[in-house]
């Protein structure tokens, strides 16, 4: 059974007049980590199309990258967003229960997070608005300040990445320690390792691009060391 067949019975099972709110709850259990994260990211960037007003295509295609949806999947994916849209509950709200769904695990929360950032950027634009929704739900996650500079110097493209930033760390650390923070980052995106801890495997497009940030960044931190 397809991740989307299991959402759509997640939605079918709500009674009658119930919001994602409810899903929240009744997903915290496993084996349906990989379906709430689906679900728990699809939620939260509607409501961030909300907060900046506009849901571009270029969003869309960066949430068609992420998740691989059939086509006779799209209704249970649309159906998921527009409840999100619909939804008197605030993203405030949505965010506390996620959290509470997650069990506030850290690092689920950040592969969420990390979601979120892909999509708010694929048209190429931070929106204040969009700043200020993501810096609300890390706070609500519980997301350390260190960890949500990290995430966005990797992809808001105002600037150029710091790569002791997007390793999270400092560059008076000794290079051995660096070494290590980074090791351990490559050893917790590798896909199977993110897999483990929930995440669907239609969203391997995250650890990939996770991967690719981090490497870059311990390459230029090691050759400024060479220099």
């Amino acid at each position: 059974m397809s991740i989307w067949s299991r959402i759509s019975e997640a939605l079918a099972a709500l009674a009658k007049g119930e919001g994602l709110t409810a899903v929240f709850e009744k997903l915290r259990q496993p084996p349906e980590r990989s379906v709430a994260f689906t679900i728990a990211v699809i939620a939260l960037s509607a409501k961030m199309a909300k907060a900046d007003g506009q849901v571009t295509r270029n969003e869309v295609a960066a949430f068609r990258e992420i998740f691989t949806i059939a086509p006779e999947d799209e209704a249970a994916a649309a159906r998921v967003f527009n409840l999100a849209r619909q939804d008197v509950a605030g993203f405030e709200e949505y965010a506390r229960r996620i959290r509470r769904m997650f069990d506030s695990n850290a690092e689920q929360l950040s592969d969420l997070m990390e979601g979120l950032f892909y999509i708010a950027l694929a048209d190429g634009d931070y929106h204040t608005a969009e700043n200020a929704f993501l810096e609300r739900v890390a706070e609500i996650f519980g997301i350390s300040d260190n960890a949500f500079r990290a995430l966005r110097a990797r992809f808001v493209p105002d600037a150029v990445p710091d790569p002791f930033t997007v390793l999270g760390v400092s560059p008076d650390m000794p290079i051995a320690e660096i070494r290590k923070q980074w090791r351990k980052l490559v050893r917790e995106s590798h896909p199977d390792v993110m897999c483990a801890r929930g995440l669907p495997e239609e969203a391997i497009k995250l650890s990939e691009k996770r991967l690719i940030d981090i490497n870059r960044a311990w390459e230029e931190i090691s050759a400024r060391e060479q220099v």
